[in-house]
């Protein structure tokens, strides 16, 4: 909705803020959008229902939620609840806007805003405001020169003084929200959050928490002070996204989270082809606001990028969609579904570096990729760093291939360290270094970037591979417990649980995760069975049916050293070295894992021994 009038007060969507006599109070995004709701409806009572779909669609909340929300509403209008002159409660039924709404005269569509970008101080070249403002500082020129010149009593330092306030030194960038109206627009304003956040992830001044912690924050009502202090950041970044046709408006502010005060805002409107330059401008704006240092290299990297072809971008952020929910209550479908989508931007625009990964990523669900889809991978891998050489994540997808597949150790290495000097920021390329250096036997080091991976990182467990690898299944269960009950629908979670319930001789529990595993990953017809076999033989009947649904489910996300590693666990030393030599065959990534406590039963057999050694494990 644009900007309109209630009674007195400017209401500005777009920037969560509502305005009287010069003064602005920022609202929370769902108060705003309880105010909207309202708005287009104006004298007519508005059902609770209606209110709680406006602002919480897909989330259940309380009615407690609203009235929260409404008397907060009532203080910012200085409204009182008992005689209300501004939204008035009609009981049992909803609320009722009783003051007059007008829009802003002036307001033009998207589609017609010219080539720019606006302040959000509103001290636009030329307005009324800015010719106010100069007048006073013409005037009061003599006035300052006195103030400066003399220094009578103290009086000048006193006036000058400012409150010490400590730098912002990290941040957090909450999803923008999707102001089309069209739900279908989402993952075009997720896509969006994903690319600022990587714009400023360059700067290694500044901790800049990762996407997977804060999209967790894209529907909820707690407050900015609140997720700070959850995110353990002194600055958000927050804002929202309206597109229509090729137009786009992408509203931003900084808002410190110590005093939750509005720091910067901006609002650009720009054709979609400059979408991702909107997203560099917005980064070096904000960088500017809170004086990051950056090294020549950071600066060249927040230039604004090429023009994006619309479709080519559509394209790719469709294929990101598909690809964030496979295993996530969904199955291999959806990164098939992902490819063609990649596959179709990369055609539009043969130059698209990150269209080039999404499809290398497609093809390498896991670390052990069926080797037809490998070649798609490197293939793809190499034209990402052709066209952008500078693209970490392709650098630590190069660096997963040549530790995983390749067994190249010292050209992974290379690779990691290159992907953490182009995105310090990056959770992931500190968390699968240190699962590298872990596999390599340097532990401490691993610890190290995995704490560097938590602290970036902290809504989601970047730890618990470390404690697995070095056999501390205990502090690893207590991890797992945790990350199932905070993402009950990721099935890697529940895959690390149930392996973890496997070494600490939880057998029961195990085959519970053991079906939701099965499930989420697009086999539900085998989590009966196996529940089955544990009920009516128990649990080494039910670790042998599942090896054998591991290999009807191999690479969804199963291996061969998966199947080795139950039979190892079973005491079938055979077995266990037949599916190890098969996982060889196969350049199963898995095998650098070797190393690691649950192959201890098989260490003393010189078949083992012989393997380490193929593998060129140190």
């Amino acid at each position: 909705m644009d900007n309109f009038r209630v009674g007195p007060w400017l209401v500005e969507p777009g920037l969560n803020t509502v305005t009287r006599n010069g003064t602005a109070i920022r609202l929370e995004p769902k108060q705003m959008q309880v105010l909207v709701c309202l708005a287009q409806q104006p004298g007519e009572t508005v059902a609770k229902e209606s209110l709680l779909q406006a602002a919480w669609s897909g989330t259940f909340v309380s009615d407690d939620v609203l009235i929260r929300s409404i008397s907060e509403l009532r203080r910012v209008f200085e409204d009182d609840a008992k005689n209300a002159c501004f939204i008035q409660t009609i009981p049992k039924r909803g609320y009722r806007l009783a003051a007059a709404v007008a829009p802003v005269k002036g307001t033009v569509p998207i589609s017609a805003l010219p080539e720019r970008h606006t302040s959000f101080l509103g001290l636009g070249v030329g307005s009324v405001r800015s010719r106010i403002v100069k007048a006073i500082l013409i005037g009061s020129v003599p006035v300052l020169g006195l103030l400066v010149g003399f220094n009578v009593g103290d009086w000048r330092d006193q006036l000058w003084r400012r409150k010490t306030i400590p730098a912002i030194q990290s941040l957090a960038v909450l999803p923008l929200q999707n102001l089309s109206g069209d739900p279908s627009q989402e993952y075009f304003a997720d896509g969006m959050t994903e690319e600022l956040i990587t714009e400023l992830s360059h700067l290694n001044g500044l901790k800049v928490i990762s996407r997977t912690s804060v999209m967790r924050y894209k529907k909820t009502y707690k407050t900015l002070p609140e997720i700070a202090r959850e995110l353990n950041v002194d600055g958000i970044v927050e804002g929202s996204l309206l597109r229509s046709g090729n137009r786009i408006r992408i509203t931003a502010q900084l808002i410190r989270a110590s005093t939750d005060s509005n720091l910067w805002a901006d609002t650009y409107d720009r054709d979609l082809q400059d979408v991702l330059a909107i997203q560099s401008t917005v980064a070096r704006a904000i960088a500017n606001e809170i004086q990051v240092k950056m090294t020549p290299n950071e600066r060249a990297q927040l230039r604004d990028p090429r023009p994006m072809n619309p479709a080519a971008l559509d394209a790719y952020l469709k294929g990101e969609y598909h690809m964030a929910r496979f295993g996530s209550g969904f199955g291999k479908e959806e990164r098939y579904m992902a490819i063609p989508y990649f596959q179709q931007a990369i055609q539009i625009d043969p130059n698209f570096a990150r269209a080039y990964l999404g499809l290398a990523g497609a093809h390498t669900p896991n670390v052990a990729p069926a080797p037809d889809e490998v070649s798609v991978a490197r293939d793809a891998l190499e034209k990402a760093l052709a066209a952008d050489p500078n693209l970490s994540d392709a650098h630590l997808l190069q660096a997963r291939l040549k530790e995983f597949h390749d067994w190249d150790f010292p050209a992974a290495e290379k690779e990691f360290r290159q992907a953490i000097e182009l995105d310090p920021n990056s959770a992931w390329a500190h968390d699968f270094y240190g699962d590298y250096l872990d596999n390599m036997g340097r532990h401490q080091e691993a610890a190290q970037e995995q704490q560097s991976a938590q602290a970036l990182d902290p809504e989601c467990d970047h730890l618990i591979d470390g404690f697995n690898h070095r056999g501390e299944y205990r502090r690893a269960l207590e991890i797992a417990l945790s990350n199932v009950e905070v993402h009950p629908n990721d099935g890697a979670w529940h895959v690390y649980l149930a392996y973890v319930y496997l070494h600490t001789g939880k057998y029961k529990e195990m085959i519970g995760e053991l079906q939701h595993t099965l499930t989420l990953y697009g086999y539900p017809e085998l989590a009966p069975p196996l529940a089955r076999a544990y009920a009516t033989s128990g649990y080494r009947s039910a670790l042998h049916l599942w090896a054998n649904d591991l290999v009807k489910a191999q690479h969804n996300p199963a291996s061969p050293s998966m199947v080795a590693e139950i039979y190892a666990h079973l005491g079938d030393t055979d077995m266990a070295l037949k599916w190890l030599e098969k996982a060889y065959q196969e350049r199963d990534g898995f095998l650098v894992t070797l190393r690691d406590p649950q192959w201890q039963a098989l260490r003393s057999d010189p078949r083992f021994k012989d393997l380490i050694r193929r593998v060129g494990l140190p």
